[in-house]
């Protein structure tokens, strides 16, 4: 298996640590939607942090016992689509699951969202506990 839990012991950049301390405190509307649902071990149980720096990038929320990224996406996305699919493949290559949600669908569906999550989450979770 490849190491996903690459949280641990990575060195992180100072400016990089005070940028996700700002975006913690400058969250969007649909970003505080979701995390009010995901802090606290409040969907099944899953432990979740928010605004977390992996791999130099900083995610919006990330589960690190299923190796899960949840990426809530507005309109700023569309045209980013370049980096974020690059962003993408870089967390993917570390064997994390890249789940992008948009913004109008966390605010039309959110039982939907949370319950596709919550999915992600078993799915990978089971994965990596296969042998």
């Amino acid at each position: 298996m490849k190491n996903r839990y690459i949280v641990i012991g990575q060195k992180v950049d100072g400016a990089k640590a005070q940028r996700a301390k700002e975006l913690r405190h400058q969250m969007t509307d649909e970003e505080k939607m979701l995390w009010q649902h995901l802090r606290a071990n409040r969907l099944q149980g899953l432990h979740f942090r928010r605004q977390q720096i992996i791999d130099g990038f900083i995610v919006d929320f990330y589960c690190h016992a299923a190796g899960v990224v949840v990426e809530a996406d507005g309109k700023i996305h569309e045209q980013r689509t370049g980096y974020d699919a690059e962003r993408d493949q870089i967390l993917s290559a570390r064997g994390l699951r890249v789940l992008r949600i948009s913004n109008e669908d966390i605010r039309r569906n959110l039982s939907g969202v949370l319950n596709r999550i919550a999915a992600t989450c078993r799915e990978c979770r089971t994965s990596t506990e296969s042998p």
